[in-house]
């Protein structure tokens, strides 16, 4: 894991820490906790986690960002928008200091440029840059413009001192539609474009509103980057299968498929295998932190995954169409065949359900590393009341 230096900048007085603007906007200490609680669970920091980000996000200074759009659909925003979760959705993107970025920001034309100019300027070395959508190369960068200048021009010269990188989708990450066959724009992601910085890929079309959380609260915590895995992606939410932690799961395991999506296997919400989800060789969070508030995923909507966390997804297809020759071991070498590995199938059904009650109680760690914490304030407050403001 790479250092990317202190966030708390020198010249930053001006900028209130974290805390101090979740509570200027009215959020109980309690409710911050929690906050800090669940979101060192969905980190992988476990409970006692929850002290570690709560520190970090009462002392550090806002962290400068600049946030670029280039050949996207700004879906990786609007996700981060729709956290279920206030201080995600309304507190944290706002007060991390998002000095530009073109679909929030209220300035526009020249204004805006200056804006940009100036962040970079005033926090060289500082700030982390955020880049959604891929860069075109093809005629000299002519099919993304931005103030007279290609998303190429505009990325190098941006990045250029920026102390970390952080790709937002698949746009970004892996090129994604733009880059499909016969990728006419000559769409590039920004590893292709952009060498020599510590570059984070936050995967999938869109992310989760709770990892991209989860990818700035690690970087406010710890001054680093997270450990990531062999394609750039946080292994703390990227490490295991959609298809292992999905609840569907069983089903797969007993034989038991949807043959077409009107027939009564999918009422019955059999395994979605044979209908072409990439669930075995996706990996991604969907099946556990979930989306709109820990609600649903694709699959529990009846639809398969089509693996967008994974590169050159687009061109992985055609999408509904089973996997053939799928890797495995044991009863997944022979999906289709029931009853050849019986204690098999019960043990992965046994775990398979072990995981969802655990999935069940991770809101609930994540409260009560939240309370355990306010407990552990209080108490220390009442031992030592000589330090109580």
């Amino acid at each position: 894991m790479e250092t990317i230096g202190d966030s708390s900048l020198p010249d930053s007085q001006d900028r209130a820490t974290i805390y101090e603007q979740i509570t200027s906007r009215g959020v109980p200490r309690r409710e911050f906790l929690k906050f800090c609680g669940w979101m060192s669970v969905c980190m992988g920091l476990g409970p006692a986690g929850a002290a570690q980000v709560a520190a970090a996000l009462e002392n550090k200074r806002r962290l400068p960002v600049v946030w670029l759009h280039f050949q996207e659909c700004t879906c990786c925003s609007e996700s981060f928008l729709r956290s279920s979760h206030p201080i995600v959705a309304d507190i944290l993107l706002d007060k991390l200091s998002l000095d530009y970025t073109e679909t929030l920001m209220a300035a526009s034309g020249h204004q805006a440029e200056s804006c940009l100019q100036d962040t970079i300027k005033k926090y060289k070395g500082e700030y982390v840059l955020c880049v959604e959508g891929s860069i075109p190369l093809g005629e000299d960068g002519a099919y993304c413009c931005i103030g007279g200048k290609s998303a190429k021009q505009i990325i190098e010269e941006v990045a250029a001192d920026a102390k970390a990188i952080i790709a937002w989708g698949n746009c970004a990450t892996a090129g994604c539609v733009q880059a499909a066959k016969p990728n006419p724009t000559m769409a590039a992601p920004v590893h292709k474009v952009i060498a020599g910085k510590p570059i984070i890929h936050v995967q999938g079309c869109p992310p989760i509103a709770e990892v991209m959380a989860g990818v700035l609260v690690h970087l406010l915590t710890f001054d680093r980057i997270p450990e990531l895995d062999s394609l750039g992606r946080p292994k703390a939410f990227y490490s295991r299968r959609v298809h292992d932690t999905c609840y569907r799961r069983p089903n797969y395991d007993a034989g038991l498929f949807v043959e077409s999506f009107d027939d009564e296997n999918a009422r019955k919400g059999y395994c979605l295998y044979k209908m072409g989800c990439r669930g075995p060789t996706t990996y991604n969070s969907c099946g556990t932190i979930r989306w709109n508030g820990g609600v649903s995923f694709p699959i529990q909507s009846g639809h398969p995954c089509i693996g967008c966390s994974e590169e050159n997804f687009w061109d992985n297809g055609p999408f509904y169409q089973r996997l053939s020759n799928l890797p495995g071991f044991g009863i997944e070498s022979t999906a289709d065949k029931i009853g050849g590995a019986v204690l098999g199938v019960a043990a992965v059904g046994a775990a398979a359900h072990a995981v969802m009650t655990n999935l069940r109680k991770r809101h609930a760690i994540g409260e009560q590393a939240g309370e355990s914490a306010e407990k552990a304030e209080e108490s220390n407050a009442s031992q030592h009341p000589e330090t109580e403001s």
